[in-house]
């Protein structure tokens, strides 16, 4: 389920621009609008949607679930907390779905990053992410001599046995 945007909606504000992970999200020059570039690339995570104030981008159903003549309408409600989505049916049958906005204010779960020491040029070109191996608890664990931490062997895996 691709997205795309309503033009007469759209302020142009960039939200969906910032955090599309795949890049597809672009402001067309032009019209200054939200426009999805790559509908065929979407990774369907819907951050753009959720993330848009103006509720101006919206996803085209598969046929399985919502076949011709649908149409699904996600909103952000900030002051309920909530994002819900509506599943309108061609034959009038409507379902919905609430979930809660699950973001959370900076530093509640993240380490304030802005107290802790800058990386140095030795942290910052080796593979590690930032904050391992303290983080993810890898510290008595071997490293590659890339420094990334190496799987542990647990055993001879079989032939077309699937783990």
């Amino acid at each position: 389920m691709s997205t795309f945007v309503y033009m007469t909606r759209c302020d142009g504000c960039g939200h969906c621009v910032d955090i599309c992970p795949s890049d597809i999200m672009h402001i067309d020059k032009l019209i200054r609008r939200a426009v999805n570039i790559e509908p065929n690339f979407c990774w369907e995570c819907y951050s753009c949607v959720k993330a848009c104030p103006q509720n101006a981008i919206d996803v085209r159903g598969y046929a399985d679930f919502a076949p011709m003549g649908h149409k699904v309408r996600v909103l952000r409600e900030e002051e309920k907390g909530v994002i819900s989505w509506k599943i309108k049916f061609r034959n009038g049958h409507m379902k919905s779905f609430v979930s809660p906005i699950t973001t959370k204010p900076w530093g509640k779960f993240i380490p304030k990053l802005a107290e802790k020491d800058v990386p140095n040029k030795d942290a910052h070109d080796n593979n590690r992410l930032y904050g391992e191996p303290t983080y993810l608890k890898t510290g008595k664990v071997p490293v590659s001599d890339t420094g990334v931490p190496l799987m542990a062997k647990v055993g001879k895996l079989k032939q077309g046995v699937y783990y």
